[in-house]
């Protein structure tokens, strides 16, 4: 009897470590990530189109892996239709006519991969870029902050009509389909009048609409671009995005979950560019303040800066902040990594710190690994109040200073990189880079 517990215990032991394992950052008995995701995507072959995709898609339509298909120019899913994308589909957008594909609002996609036969959206250009394409739009009738509640996208899409690059509504429900097991790469292009696109912009979709296990990488806007709308996004990867990982404006309600934004130093924009920017509008006065203002709860995000030599990064200025948030907004963010970053959060300097503003903007059980700083307020140099607020036990964060190799299971590897946090290896301290030369 006494072996028996005595083994009960050891085996209780046992599974309380792995638990522990999984709490902070992105979660999962296994690594998620295998087989749908590309961290080389430029070496994948797909062979030529034999498909061509162009204009209104106005009924019903299905795409098959048995064929791939050219987005040429701007395509519009248009008339309450539904594009059916089969597993392992690729659909490529077209270099020179800087292709794109939008779902207009009352349409829907069904891109609906496996996770061992992703749909794959990318480039037709043989030597792959970042911004080859413009991207994928997903607009929906979810509300918006802004006056009028529908705002148009001013991408310069080229459309038949301004109904099909409309968005907004009064639908908390809407559904504008599935993304699922989905890769989106080199996507971003760059216009002369309004400046980058993004991979994935989600323009006042509903919680109804399903986006999971999708992944963007090398693009050369935004990777996930949130606007207005009730969006639940899950198992979101960003990889080596040229500006913002995931991006939130017009009053979105936005749950970000068990998502991984993975950047570095030497791919950014000329103006910065961070994981997670929060805002509730770009202008103050273009914003109705008797609506929504923008609200993010992210969970088990796992927010990584890999750099060869962090410290030389850093000095040199090639390392920001992780999160920004801005004015007018509430953000949540808990059981979270923050890796790598100079400092890990700046709030923006319109913030005025009193009880009312700190209690929207909330940092807890979150894991701040090797960051220059953790939490400051923009344009101020003196930030002890903000670290010795978020610092205290009430919000049981953790502060540590472990290199890649120590703070995730596997973060080298160039195939198949497993980011979930070894959390044995935690200090409880709350000091940053070793500004020392010793």
């Amino acid at each position: 009897m006494k072996n028996f517990i005595q083994t009960a215990l050891v085996f209780l032991l046992v599974c309380s470590n792995g638990l522990a394992q999984q709490e902070k950052g992105i979660i999962g008995y296994d690594n998620w990530l295998n087989a749908w995701t590309e961290f080389k995507p430029s070496t994948a072959k797909y062979g030529e189109p034999t498909q061509i995709l162009s204009g209104n898609i106005s009924s019903d339509t299905k795409l098959y892996k048995r064929d791939t298909y050219l987005l040429l120019g701007d395509v519009f899913v248009t008339n309450n239709a539904t594009l059916t994308i089969e597993p392992g589909t690729v659909i490529m957008g077209d270099f020179k006519t800087k292709g794109s594909l939008t779902i207009s609002k009352g349409s829907k996609i069904i891109a609906k991969g496996t996770q061992t036969d992703p749909i794959v959206f990318t480039s037709n250009r043989g030597s792959k870029k970042q911004g080859d394409w413009a991207g994928l739009f997903i607009l929906g009738d979810a509300p918006l902050n802004i006056f009028g509640e529908v705002a148009s996208l001013n991408y310069g899409l080229k459309t038949s009509s301004t109904e099909h690059i409309s968005y907004g509504g009064d639908n908390v429900e809407s559904n504008s389909g599935i993304l699922k097991y989905v890769r989106v790469e080199f996507a971003g292009k760059r216009t002369k009048a309004h400046g980058y696109l993004n991979g994935v912009t989600l323009a006042g979709i509903g919680n109804k609409t399903i986006v999971e296990n999708v992944m963007v990488s090398y693009c050369a806007g935004n990777s996930f671009n949130i606007l207005g709308g009730n969006a639940i996004l899950e198992k979101a990867v960003s990889y080596r995005s040229s500006r913002n990982d995931y991006e939130f404006n017009y009053g979105t309600q936005c749950q970000l979950i068990n998502s991984l934004a993975i950047r570095t130093p030497y791919i950014s924009s000329a103006d910065g560019s961070r994981c997670l920017v929060v805002k509730s509008y770009n202008e103050k006065e273009e914003a109705d303040t008797t609506k929504k203002q923008t609200f993010v709860n992210a969970e088990n995000l796992t927010l990584v800066n890999i750099s060869e030599d962090l410290r030389s990064d850093i000095n040199v200025g090639l390392v920001q902040e992780a999160i920004y948030v801005g004015a007018d907004v509430s953000f949540s963010i808990n059981k979270s990594v923050i890796s790598g970053f100079y400092p890990a959060v700046i709030l923006d300097n319109n913030i005025q710190l009193n009880n009312q503003n700190l209690e929207k903007i909330q940092f807890t059980r979150t894991y701040f690994n090797n960051c220059k700083g953790n939490i400051y307020r923009s344009g101020y140099t003196n930030n002890d109040d903000l670290e010795s607020w978020y610092g205290s036990r009430a919000f049981d964060n953790l502060y540590a200073r472990g290199s890649d190799s120590e703070t995730f299971i596997d973060a080298k590897s160039s195939r198949n990189p497993d980011f979930r946090l070894q959390v044995n290896r935690i200090i409880a301290s709350n000091d940053f880079i070793d500004d020392d030369d010793d």
